[in-house]
């Protein structure tokens, strides 16, 4: 099993290109479903994630090709699901990915059956579908679960629904939106997620014909069509890359320029950056971090569902108030089991106390590096910032979980100075 190996201390000094949103990328994959035409997707980022989707749309009869391009965000994915030959997405891949249950709705409106493996991913919470399945059931789907599988049918099609989410869903906003694409009638969803990834699903499907309005606010209007088509669509830039990277230059005192990525993406983390003495500033799709006026200092953060912080950030954010001056209170509202870093980050010397949903953060002068172990895809590279700017050397085990939404990481940070090496076994 890989490991990366880290000798921190050196201020970050360089560009780094972001690349498209994985969790943008994936609904989309999932929206060539929807239509017998060919889908290309464009800024492709070359993650884990993206190629065990594309496994599990492979057996659903999904043709799919990538084009590597140049690598640097000209990468470009065509998809073409002219026949669906398996409404089944298996154990077997379902449970390296929580997104593959996005699967379910398209399925479900266009062939009226699906047969999804309860899902699994990072290990940061239940993170239960009931929302996806409540949703449907109100479009007229019928689910059974047996045997670790959702078995949903809806005979007579889909039919539009007024849908009052009790609780903002990324992943249930996704699935109901492509669901009501091919419905009949008008689906309007209350309380709809409002992340730049649901608005930019709704300009894809809008683009394949579909008619949404509302993407970005809390009510979505959705008239179901007879049929979509093909498109091309580019993926917006990655928000979560963006703020890692910018948390890389504040944590270790140097100064990136953000290629390719968009400040308004990441206004709630700008504002705490700006707060705790980092400053990103935009220039024609650029963006510049530094520190401004000295350390950092400790800032409180409580995430919640966009336009709030993002959870996706919590852990980096952690790693980059265990050295600031001061303390700062970390409130964790999306997921009841993401302080899994906590025990890790204090092996390298924080001094962190968890109470409850929120963990007391007091900054140290220096953190040590130190064996760690990453237990989700956050939490890695959350154990990667902090050995940046540790003294010595830290090894980071079990980096699967890094490879499933950052693409060559230790590239990216070696061109800018640090000292980063994959340990290959």
């Amino acid at each position: 099993m890989d490991r990366i190996r880290i000798v921190g201390g050196t201020p970050l000094e360089g560009r780094i290109r972001i690349g498209g949103a994985k969790n943008a990328a994936l609904p989309l994959m999932c929206a060539a479903l929807l239509t017998e035409d060919t889908l290309t997707l464009g800024n492709m980022p070359g993650v884990a994630d993206i190629r065990t989707l594309a496994s599990l749309l492979n057996g659903l009869g999904v043709e799919t090709a990538m084009d590597e391009g140049d690598g640097a965000g000209g990468r470009v994915l065509t998809l073409r699901a002219a026949t669906i030959t398996s409404t089944e997405a298996p154990y077997d891949l379902v449970r390296k990915m929580r997104a593959s249950a996005l699967v379910l709705g398209p399925l479900l409106a266009r062939e009226g059956r699906a047969r999804v493996s309860l899902p699994g991913g990072c290990a940061i919470g239940t993170r239960p579908i009931n929302l996806h399945l409540e949703g449907l059931e109100q479009m007229g789907a019928a689910f059974e679960i047996a045997g670790g599988y959702v078995n949903g049918t809806a005979p007579d099609g889909l039919r539009g629904a007024k849908i009052l989410m009790p609780m903002v869903s990324v992943g249930a906003t996704e699935n109901l939106m492509m669901a009501a694409a091919l419905a009949r009638g008008t689906t309007v969803i209350d309380n709809a997620a409002r992340e730049p990834e649901i608005a930019d699903l709704a300009r894809c499907l809008n683009a394949m014909g579909a008619s949404i309005d509302g993407a970005g606010t809390e009510r979505l209007v959705i008239e179901g069509r007879d049929s979509l088509h093909g498109a091309n669509h580019r993926v917006l830039p990655d928000r979560i890359e963006t703020g890692t990277y910018a948390i890389a230059a504040a944590i270790t005192g140097g100064r990136l320029v953000l290629e390719g990525t968009d400040l308004e993406l990441v206004g709630a983390l700008a504002d705490i950056l700006h707060e705790a003495r980092v400053e990103m500033t935009g220039d024609g799709g650029d963006l510049t971090v530094a520190r401004q006026n000295g350390p950092v200092r400790g800032v409180d953060v409580m995430t919640l569902p966009f336009p709030g912080f993002p959870t996706d950030m919590q852990a980096q954010t952690m790693a980059l108030m265990c050295t600031a001056e001061g303390a700062a209170m970390i409130t964790e509202t999306i997921f009841e089991n993401r302080f899994m870093h906590v025990p890790e980050l204090t092996r390298m010397g924080a001094n962190i106390t968890v109470h409850g949903a929120s963990a007391l953060v007091r900054g140290v002068p220096c953190l040590t590096g130190a064996p760690v172990m990453a237990t989700d895809l956050r939490a890695s590279v959350c154990l990667v910032l902090a050995a940046l700017a540790a003294k010595g050397e830290t090894i980071v085990n079990r980096v699967y979980h890094l490879d499933r939404g950052y693409e060559r990481l230790e590239e990216k940070l070696a061109r800018c100075g640090a000292q980063i090496e994959r340990l290959r076994e």
